[in-house]
């Protein structure tokens, strides 16, 4: 049994290593779009550069982080964690000292693999490690600390892209990892490695989804220069996702266990997922550059001004979280991404010469309210609709599904909005092309309201809760653990 407890000084080191840990990975993905500018001026990069260095990393984090779990199951979570966050300190030193946009790209890449074995292994130890009565409030903790990094990450990324540089938005993990390291291996305790014996990993499964993932967003991003290339692309594509349902039929220990879309519930939430979180991923990959192309904003100017809608979720979750237990998850599914859609269609007033107070401000206010609606009844609802034993298998197929429309989001919207490779050079065609965008992303929020007024329902009153319950992250929902009572002894 777990015997930690959270007032001595190793829970204090359990719940550090694991603050630092996650975080690296968390502002990564909330500081990288306000330095997308500059990034595209100093190594002359295109559009489809640039969206390649958002998108290299979302496919590899979101094709293998149910592995990663898996991982630390098998092996020892403190070891892959360890071996995590070293593989994203190395790949994010790679990015920093990276000469051309080619080699940038493919160091984010290799920081995806590293965040798929230290994201979902950051929650695990805290949940093996402590003891039950310290559990939840050791998790609190830690969701509340990586909302909070995620709340600054957006004023971190600015005030580095515009003082030191954007390579330093990178950089600044090699110390975070030389800090988390010796701690980990001085004070965190080895859990898991008894799974050695349950099964095969299904490495093929794993590897043909990320290839999927791939390939798709290659031919939606190149679609516009047309080719053999994109056509091969997306017919390879769509080959590796049909192998991989195949694969996942097939298997005895699948990654992702086709029965579990069993549940209506669950793949209805799961739907849900894909609409809102399109949107969302959209959405900020596009606002950060609006803000500085268009409205001609700084770096730092950019990364404060989208501060409110984490403010608001790090505030409100919990609370929003508490109305749905109350009413249901319903209503907060269907208003939610309502309140999300207004809010994008208000950036439509984000122009040359737009007012932060007047025209910024409300928008993201009415969005980040949105969000709040929906993401703790989102989270509650995926667990909700599975057994038990099942509840962290159910939250990271749902935070991988967010991930992914996240990355196919980036791909596509320009492509459907009529960006061309230099448009984030010509403020008047960007602030066109971005009213078009968020038109669509709107239109995938009222989508993903209607099916959840349709199917969604109150899971049963004895479902399990999320224990993530502040959460401000804004480009997936959070990652809840297997349960505890399934690893202790019997």
């Amino acid at each position: 049994m777990p015997d930690v407890r959270l007032a001595s000084p190793q829970g204090r080191w359990v719940l550090l290593t694991t603050v630092l840990g996650s975080g690296m990975a968390m502002l990564d993905s909330t500081v990288v779009n306000v330095a997308l500018p500059r990034i595209g001026r100093d190594l002359d990069a295109s559009l489809s550069a640039l969206q390649w260095t958002v998108n290299a990393y979302m496919v590899t984090l979101a094709g293998l982080i149910l592995l990663g779990g898996a991982l630390g199951d098998r092996f020892g979570r403190r070891k892959v964690f360890v071996v995590g966050v070293v593989w994203f300190a190395l790949a994010s030193l790679l990015c920093g000292i990276a000469p051309n946009v080619g080699v940038l790209n493919a160091a984010r890449a290799l920081q995806g693999v590293g965040g798929a074995l230290l994201t979902p292994g950051s929650l695990a130890l805290i949940q093996a490690s402590f003891h039950p009565d310290d559990r939840g409030r050791a998790v609190g903790l830690w969701s509340g600390f990586g909302g909070i990094g995620a709340a600054v990450g957006p004023f971190v990324g600015g005030w580095l892209v515009d003082g030191p540089g954007w390579r330093w938005v990178f950089l600044l993990n090699v110390p975070v990892a030389l800090v988390c390291v010796p701690v980990a291996l001085r004070h965190v305790p080895e859990s898991g490695g008894e799974g050695a014996a349950r099964g095969r990993f299904d490495v093929l499964g794993a590897v043909l989804g990320a290839l999927a993932l791939a390939l798709v967003t290659y031919a939606l991003i190149e679609a516009g220069e047309g080719g053999v290339a994109v056509a091969v692309s997306a017919v390879g594509g769509s080959a590796a996702a049909v192998a991989f349902v195949v694969v996942e039929r097939r298997r005895a220990d699948p990654m992702m266990p086709p029965d579990i879309f069993a549940s209506r519930q669950f793949t209805a939430v799961n739907l849900v997922t894909l609409c809102v979180y399109a949107a969302l991923g959209g959405f900020f990959f596009l606002a950060a550059l609006q803000l500085q192309v268009v409205v001609g904003y700084s770096a730092l100017a950019a990364g404060t001004a989208l501060l409110p809608t984490t403010v608001l979720m790090l505030l409100l979750s919990a609370r929003s979280g508490e109305l749905a237990d109350r009413i249901g998850p319903r209503i907060p599914l269907t208003v939610g991404p309502l309140l999300c859609a207004a809010g994008m269609l208000l950036m439509l007033r984000v122009g040359p010469g737009a007012s932060y107070l007047a025209d910024v401000l409300p928008a993201l206010l009415v969005l980040g309210l949105g969000m709040v609606t929906l993401v703790a009844p989102l989270t509650a609802t995926v667990l909700g609709s599975v057994s038990v034993v099942r509840a962290g298998l159910a939250s990271g197929i749902n935070n991988a599904a967010a991930r992914a429309a996240g990355l196919m989001a980036v791909a596509a919207l320009p492509l459907l909005a009529g960006m061309g490779e230099e448009a984030y050079r010509e403020p008047a065609a960007f602030d066109t092309a971005f009213g078009k965008a968020m038109g669509w992303c709107a239109g995938a929020l009222v989508a993903g309201a209607l099916i959840a007024a349709a199917v969604v329902r109150r899971p049963p009153p004895d479902c399990k809760r999320p224990e993530c319950l502040r959460h401000a992250g804004v480009t997936s929902p959070p990652l809840e653990g297997e349960p505890v009572r399934k690893r202790l002894p019997s």
